[in-house]
C-alpha cells in the first residue's frame, strides 16, 4: 500500500524500517522539527525516525503544526491509501484522520484504556502494573479514544525498567504493525471499540516526580526508580566521602529481611536504603558527569555515608 508514516522518537524506527521491508510505497515521512541540542543547546538536532527517514530516501516533512489549510491540502495530495502513527507527538485534525483512503491506524504502548496519552510505558511500571502490550487502533478525535484492531501482551518483570520495556515493546509494535496493514489490506482487519472501564492517563513526567522521597513504601520507591530509568532518571543527594552529590538512581531491587529503620538509612554494608516501608537496594548508579556503575564499584571510589 501507498503509505504515510509520522512518527517521531527511537521508539518509532522499527515499526518504520518494518514497512520498508515488507514492500509498502512511503509517499513521505512526517515527523518533529529538529530541536536545540548539546550542552548548549546550539545545534539543531533532527529526530531518530528524520535521521532514519533520510537515509532511505525518503521526503521528510517537518510542520509545527496541522491545524491549517494548507498543510492539510499538502497531506492529502500525497494520495495514500493509509497513515501510520507512531509517538509522533502532534494532534491530528479531522481534515488529517480523513486525510487518506483508509484512515490512520496507530500503534500505542499500552492495553488501552488503560494508559491514554504521553507516557504509557513508564506510567505503567511506576504503577507497578505486571502487564502491558502493544495496541493498533484507528485514530479518531479524542486521545487515545479510537478502536482497536490488534494487541500484543507482555508481561512487566519484577526489576524491568522503562527503557527495557520501551526497547521490547518497540519490537512487538513494528511486527504488529505489519500484520494489521497486511490484514487491513486483504479487507479484514476487525475494530473493536474500547471499554468504557478502566481509563487511566499517562501524564508527561513533571520534573518533581524524579526526586526520590525514602519516606514512601519500598515497592513504591523501587517502582519510581525502575519507571524513571534511564530517562529522566530519578535521583536523590548522597553524602560520598565528607561532600554532597545528586545522584542518579538506575536500577535497584526490593531489599528482604531486617528490621525497620529510619527512612533514608543505609541498611548493611551495601547501598541499601530504609524506606517508610520496606528497604530498597540501589544496583545502578550514575554520579553527575559519570557513567553508569554497579554498587559495588560505585562504593570503591568513596564510601557513602548518608542518603536524602
Amino acid at each position: 500500500m501507498r503509505l504515510i508514516f509520522m512518527g517521531t522518537p527511537e521508539f518509532s524506527v522499527p515499526v518504520l524500517t518494518a514497512l520498508i521491508g515488507q514492500g509498502h510505497e512511503i509517499a513521505a515521512v512526517y515527523s518533529q522539527p529538529p530541536r536545540p541540542a548539546g550542552r548548549r543547546g546550539l545545534e539543531l538536532t533532527k529526530s531518530p525516525v528524520h535521521e532514519q527517514a533520510e537515509q532511505f530516501g525518503f521526503e521528510v516533512r517537518t510542520p509545527k503544526s496541522l491545524k491549517s489549510a494548507e498543510e492539510q491540502e499538502a497531506f492529502r495530495a500525497l494520495d495514500a491509501d493509509v497513515a501510520v502513527v507512531v509517538a509522533y507527538g502532534l494532534l491530528l485534525p479531522p481534515p488529517i484522520l480523513e486525510g487518506t483512503r483508509l484512515g490512520c491506524y496507530n500503534g500505542h504502548a499500552s492495553l488501552l484504556p488503560r494508559w491514554r496519552g504521553a507516557a504509557p510505558i513508564q506510567r505503567a511500571v511506576m504503577a507497578g502494573d505486571r502487564e502491558t502490550g502493544m495496541m493498533i487502533m484507528k485514530m479518531d478525535e479524542g486521545l487515545d479514544t479510537g478502536p482497536v484492531a490488534m494487541v500484543e501482551k507482555m508481561a512487566i518483570t519484577p526489576d524491568m525498567t522503562s527503557g527495557e520495556l520501551h526497547d521490547r515493546l518497540s519490537m512487538i509494535g513494528a511486527d504488529l504493525m505489519v500484520r494489521a496493514l497486511a490484514a487491513l489490506e486483504r479487507d479484514s482487519l476487525t475494530l473493536k471499540p474500547q471499554p468504557e472501564e478502566g481509563v487511566t492517563y499517562a501524564a508527561k513526567i513533571d520534573k518533581a516526580e524524579t526526586r526520590i522521597e525514602w519516606a514512601g513504601r519500598a515497592e513504591d520507591v523501587h517502582n519510581r526508580i525502575r519507571g524513571l530509568s534511564p530517562f529522566p532518571g530519578a535521583w536523590c543527594e548522597m553524602e560520598i566521602g565528607g561532600k554532597t552529590e545528586r545522584v542518579k538512581l538506575l536500577k535497584s531491587t526490593l531489599a528482604t529481611g531486617g528490621e525497620p529503620d529510619q527512612p533514608g538509612t543505609l541498611v548493611g554494608d551495601g547501598l541499601t536504603i530504609a524506606c517508610g516501608e520496606g528497604a530498597v537496594k540501589l544496583t545502578l548508579l550514575q554520579k553527575a558527569g559519570g557513567k553508569p556503575l554497579g554498587s559495588a564499584d560505585f562504593l570503591r571510589g568513596a564510601p557513602v555515608t548518608r542518603v536524602f
